[in-house]
């Protein structure tokens, strides 16, 4: 490392609080500059960004659309009251509408990130049912303020407890590590809802206000759900007067081939929180799509909320910029093509490395889960624990052949940005495969060589 780059090392270390870390195990490379699939650091070494960041920079680095976008807006307005009208604010607004799956429209309202879409999008489920309760799976991630900290079912939730009032947990399918004990993806399905109906018995459905959901969840293992459980999910909740809540936050923006997971899974929710892929994460703005029969509640009824970046001018001049991209590219579409290539590669990864014990995924957005012994299904890092010894030489590894992958335990997020080429998809799955090849014969670890 050179003097300005370790120099620059040392003031981040002395001056900033890195998320989720132990302070004094937090590092990484100093990223200065970003271009296309690629991160650029202080000493010139160059990245494969294979999780799109933290699955968000779906249109890759420096887009020219949203580049310019924020430039010209820079140069004409940078803060305006959100109490005033603006023009970027309502022409987003639009266009996100026309991306919505409701016939009837929708209206939209912004937050600066996904943690605050969420906490509105319940704050308007319970002001437009008049109920309280709010009901979320256990493996989850909404947010780390205090009431999405309290929608998130994992461990990440433990450190807003006790939290806010009136929301309850409950188990989502996972077929490879099924709660329910499951022989197949069917009888999954079966017994997940059969579990939520059994929740929904003892928490009184008519007190229930909304159920919130990842399409496919995401950080916490990228669980695709089996086939006819959100249709299940949706019935359900139209026959107790439920509102359900998708949180596409990760999934939305073509992630999964579509403008949001609704209408990939082609089940109809009725709010969508969004954030990232909104502006390329260009610039944080989040916010909840609201479907114009709902949204008409509040012509009458006061909408009790608001922030003082809410529509930030500088933010929905990004997400102009980032829709223009998305739809002159196709880019919406494109997870197709990438779907096919992941698949191909990483299902070969699976035949070759003992450690994968499963590949999952849909459109641009895979998982690799980890695994000590395939048969036993050990994972190689608890998830109730921080990272293990495996993980973090595993990442260390990757990042020095520079791949830089998102992992969260033992499960490897592989979801590139949508304007990735082929032949970089390719060279970075190889460059895991390689990693993963040298991690089993690693003398420091016993993981079964040959």
């Amino acid at each position: 490392m050179g003097s300005w780059a370790k120099e620059l090392s040392e003031i981040h270390s002395k001056h900033v609080l890195t998320p989720w870390s132990i302070q004094k195990r937090a590092s990484g490379p100093m990223i200065v500059r970003g271009e296309g699939s690629y991160l650029y650091d202080s000493e010139g070494n160059r990245y494969l960004d294979l999780s799109a960041g933290l699955v968000a920079v779906n249109l890759g680095h420096g887009k020219k659309q949203v580049v310019e976008a924020i430039q010209q807006q820079a140069a004409r307005l940078c803060y305006a009251s959100p109490a005033f009208f603006n023009d970027q604010r309502a022409l987003l607004a639009q266009g996100l509408s026309q991306c919505a799956p409701w016939p009837e429209g929708a209206r939209v309202f912004f937050t600066t990130g996904g943690a605050e879409a969420n906490e509105d999008a319940i704050k308007m489920a319970r002001m437009i049912t008049g109920r309280q309760k709010i009901l979320s799976t256990y493996r989850s991630f909404h947010g780390s303020t205090l009431g999405a900290s309290t929608l998130t079912g994992e461990y990440r939730r433990f450190a807003g407890e006790p939290g806010i009032p009136g929301v309850i947990h409950f188990w989502g399918p996972y077929p490879y590590r099924s709660p329910f004990f499951s022989a197949s993806e069917a009888e999954e399905t079966e017994r997940a809802l059969r579990h939520l109906e059994l929740v929904l018995l003892h928490e009184d459905p008519s007190r229930v206000a909304a159920i919130v959901v990842e399409p496919v969840v995401g950080s916490n293992g990228v669980l695709v759900p089996p086939k006819g459980y959100l249709d299940g999910l949706r019935e359900q909740c139209l026959r107790h007067g439920i509102l359900l809540i998708f949180d596409e936050v990760m999934t939305g923006f073509g992630r999964l081939g579509a403008a949001f997971g609704a209408a990939r899974f082609g089940v109809i929710p009725d709010l969508i929180t969004f954030a990232k892929g909104v502006t390329s994460a260009y610039v944080p703005l989040g916010g909840v799509l609201v479907r114009e029969g709902l949204a008409a509640t509040f012509d009458e009824q006061q909408l009790w909320c608001g922030h003082t970046y809410s529509g930030h001018p500088l933010a929905v001049a990004a997400g102009l910029g980032a829709l223009s991209a998305y739809r002159d590219e196709r880019l919406f579409d494109r997870a197709g093509s990438i779907e096919e290539w992941l698949r191909r590669g990483l299902r070969e990864l699976e035949k070759q490395s003992p450690l994968v014990g499963e590949v999952r995924g849909v459109g641009a957005f895979f998982g690799v889960e980890l695994v000590r012994d395939r048969t036993t299904r050990e994972p190689l890092s608890l998830w109730h624990k921080p990272p293990s010894p495996e993980v973090r030489w595993l990442q260390q590894q990757l990042l020095s052949r520079g791949v830089y992958l998102f992992c969260k335990h033992n499960v490897l997020l592989v979801a590139p940005p949508l304007t990735i080429a082929e032949e970089e998809l390719q060279a970075g799955i190889e460059q895991l495969g390689e990693t993963l090849r040298r991690l089993r014969e690693e003398p420091s670890f016993d993981l079964g060589r040959s």
